[in-house]
Order: structure tokens, then sequence, then C-alpha cells
């Protein structure tokens, strides 16, 4: 059988596909869908050190192939999910992947703080930095790596591996990726969702309560690929998870080609909540009918394909 085995940094995974943050809830939601413990890892919510409402309804409204949101990252905070999200998602097995987000580099670190002393199975801990921030107000997070960088040495309190969650709405995103990884992410996630608006037809204002959101699916794919491509060409030693509009095994596989070693679905859960399960058949089929292994099929797209 096709070895799906793969590392992002030191976190050894079964297989290369898990859930995106923000598409697979806080806890163990899509457990009577799908086993989590047959995906390479599960990343829930992103979560704040302090309980957060989000943005007013609507909060999701479908674009196209693709969908909008403005959720505004609801949630119940890092204490409240540690006792009342993750002894669910132990029971699963699964393995964990905490995502924290804040609006100061003093946030992050508190977040960071909190699950210092989370079970072993929280594998690593994904830092959002794709949402707006209040350090000197400087739009978001991700497309500034100073502070990109700040933030990643801040969650060094959680101490266990960091992904380093980035943006694709700047053109400095290899550079934020440089940033990051010299303060200390043993990996980046590529890509978040990119800014978008819709508007209603019947009235012509902004569709979501929020005004504009982050707009997300298949259509993001080929810009997901290209950064993925990009950032993995100018840091070849920096671990790559790949996100954006994976729906199949070849979605997939074409992040893992151009430089991921992992892959998350976010979006096509919405359509299908055993979509993470599908794709993994999916790519297991694909790398076994060309002789791959998925660790063997990581960056082939930068030494002439396969």
């Amino acid at each position: 059988m096709t070895d799906l085995a793969v590392r992002v940094g030191s976190v050894a995974l079964p297989n290369p596909v898990l859930t995106a943050s923000g598409t697979a809830g806080h806890g163990a939601e899509l457990q009577p869908f799908v086993d989590l413990s047959t995906l390479g890892g599960h990343v829930v919510k992103s979560l704040a050190a302090f309980e957060w409402p989000g943005n007013p309804a609507p909060r999701v409204h479908p674009a196209g192939e693709g969908m909008i949101n403005a959720v505004g990252l609801q949630g119940p905070g890092v204490a409240a999910w540690l006792a009342d999200d993750l002894p669910a998602l132990e029971a699963t097995g699964a393995r964990v992947v905490a995502s924290i987000w804040g609006r100061s580099v003093d946030d992050y670190r508190a977040a960071a703080e909190m699950l210092a002393d989370a079970p072993s199975w929280v594998v690593a801990v994904e830092v959002n930095l794709s949402c707006p921030n209040l350090e000197g107000r400087r739009g978001i997070f991700a497309h500034d790596p100073e502070l990109s960088a700040a933030v990643i040495g801040a969650c060094q309190a959680a101490r266990r591996p960091l992904w380093a969650k980035l943006s694709a709405n700047t053109d400095r995103v290899v550079e934020v990726a440089a940033a990051v990884q010299q303060a200390g992410a043993e990996a980046v996630t590529l890509v978040n969702t990119l800014l978008g608006l819709v508007l209603d037809p019947h009235s012509g204002r902004p569709a979501l309560g929020a005004g504009g959101g982050g707009y997300s699916g298949r259509p993001i794919h080929p810009v997901a690929v290209r950064t993925v491509f990009d950032v993995r060409a100018a840091c070849a030693d920096l671990p790559i998870v790949g996100v954006g509009g994976v729906v199949d095994g070849w979605s997939a596989a074409e992040l893992i080609a151009a430089g991921a070693q992992a892959v998350q679905v976010g979006t096509a859960h919405f359509a299908d909540p055993r979509a993470g399960a599908r794709v993994l058949a999916e790519l297991g089929a694909w790398l076994d009918l060309h002789g791959l292994s998925a660790a063997e099929l990581c960056g082939l797209a930068h030494h002439g394909g396969w």
C-alpha cells in the first residue's frame, strides 16, 4: 500500500490530510461523519485567551463556487476549550493542532501560555497571523514581517511546535515566511482566506453583517498553489502545510507537489462533512497510481515533475 506518512517539522503524521481551522468546529463535531483519528490531524477553530462573540449575522454567504465569511473568530477562549471541548477530542484519538489568535502580541502570548500544559496529543499550535491587529494599527499581522516574528517569539510559551498561518493578501508573504522561520516557527500554513466583498442584489448593501469577509473554497486554489510554490523555492528547508480549495485527491496532490508536506481540507466540509476522509482516499489512490509515497511527492514540481 502507498506510504502516506509525513513529517511537518518535528511532528510525525500518519498521512498528510488535516482539517482546516474554522471549518471543523472547536471539538469533535465532525466525528459522526468521519473518524478523526484516521486523518493526519485535526486543526480546531482559532481560540483567543478570552471568550469572543464574533461578528454580527449574517456571517456566511455563497460566492460563486466559493464562500465568503465574516464569522469574526467567535470562540469560548482557550481555558473553556481545554475544559469543555478537548476531552471529547481525546476520546476520538485525533492528533490535535490548536489554533490561536489575538489582537496584540500580548494576547497571543497569553493564549500560548494557557496551552503550555495541554496534553501531548495536542501536537502543535497553529498561530493564526492572518487577522487584524491593534499593535500600532498596522493592518493584518501576517502583512508585517517584524510583527509576525514578534508574535512567533511570544508564542514559544506554548512549549510545542508552532505553525504560522500566513496570508496571501500581501506580496510580502515570502518575506514574512522567512521572518517567522527565523523567529522559531517550525512550519507555515499557506494560505488563509482572501479579502472579499459580496453585495446583496436586492438591497445593494454588503451581504455579510460585518461588510467584507474572507473568500475561500475551490476558486482560491491556484493562489494557494502559487504561494506554496514560491515559499518552497525561497525557503527550501521550511515545512509547509498547504490549504486553499482542496476538494479532491488531485488538488491535495497539487499542493504537495508544489512543496507542501501536508494539506488541510477546509471549505469543502461545509458542503460535505466527510470531505476530509474522501480527499485522503482519493490522494492515496492518486499516489498509488503514480507509484509515489506522500513524502516523495513533496516538491516534485520544483524538480521536473514525475
